[in-house]
């Protein structure tokens, strides 16, 4: 099951205020946030790192390519100044090639997320899959955790400019459900339908499979849920807990 680091994904997509109630639509002033550390998600106003040089990652030694097949998957921290830190490890194949891994993040070179024109510190996911036949493994960036941009006003209003009489939780913030297996051949598509209950928080505060994909994967699929963040639904301009049905994909490349 993928490890959230991110202690249940602090609100980075924050509901600044819901301005009236009644009579008014409500007003959802959002704007991505840091967490608690200083730290962005990638969404609508904050660009993702890019790596622009890398090494590649050393297989062990002696070791049957078919032993070392797999993935280490890394989260990370990509400074204001490029340089990755808050290394931790997501997926293990091995001490190794976790390592390995490692070594070869900290002598990569990134590009860094950027606020508007300025760099910020920026969570990202990297992968190194190792390949039966010895094939080149490098880290790759994964955007598994992410902002959404908020609907605009108007989604809640009528054509007077009234509240609608409901308004359905909408996601402004998604985790995808761990990481797909990059060997994997197989016909099904690897995204799950799940209902989930948020809360007038924007909180989930249950979640249920309504379409799953089996092997393990439905387990995956509502644990990532349930670190969504939603806007709640309303009620003629006022929140309330409701449900809604979400589709969760799979992180891969």
């Amino acid at each position: 099951m993928r490890q959230s680091i991110y202690a249940l994904a602090s609100f980075a997509l924050t509901m600044m205020s819901v301005c009236a109630f009644g009579a008014n639509a409500p007003i959802w002033q959002i704007h991505q946030m840091p967490d608690n550390d200083g730290i962005y998600y990638t969404g609508p106003e904050v660009t993702a790192p890019v790596l622009k040089q890398t090494v590649y990652v050393p297989y062990p030694q002696g070791m049957p390519g078919k032993r070392v097949e797999g993935m280490t998957v890394l989260a990370m921290v990509i400074g204001a100044n490029g340089i990755p830190d808050h290394i931790q490890l997501l997926h293990t194949n091995g001490d190794f090639c976790d390592q390995a891994s490692i070594a070869a993040v900290k002598q990569s070179t990134f590009a860094p997320g950027k606020l508007g024109d300025k760099p910020v510190p920026v969570w990202i996911d990297v992968r190194v899959v190792f390949h039966s036949d010895l094939s080149r493994a490098v880290p790759q960036v994964l955007i598994a955790e992410r902002d959404l941009p908020a609907p605009p006003e108007s989604s809640f209003e009528d054509k007077h400019g009234k509240p609608l009489p409901y308004t359905e939780p909408i996601p402004i913030h998604t985790v995808d459900a761990d990481f797909a297996n990059p060997f994997a051949v197989h016909p099904y598509v690897e995204v799950a339908r799940l209902t989930v209950l948020v809360g007038v928080d924007g909180l989930p505060k249950t979640a249920r499979v309504i379409r799953g994909l089996g092997f393990g994967a439905d387990e995956k699929a509502v644990a990532a849920v349930m670190h969504y963040r939603f806007l709640p639904a309303t009620k003629k301009g006022i929140p309330i807990e409701a449900s809604r049905n979400v589709m969760v994909s799979f992180s891969r490349l």
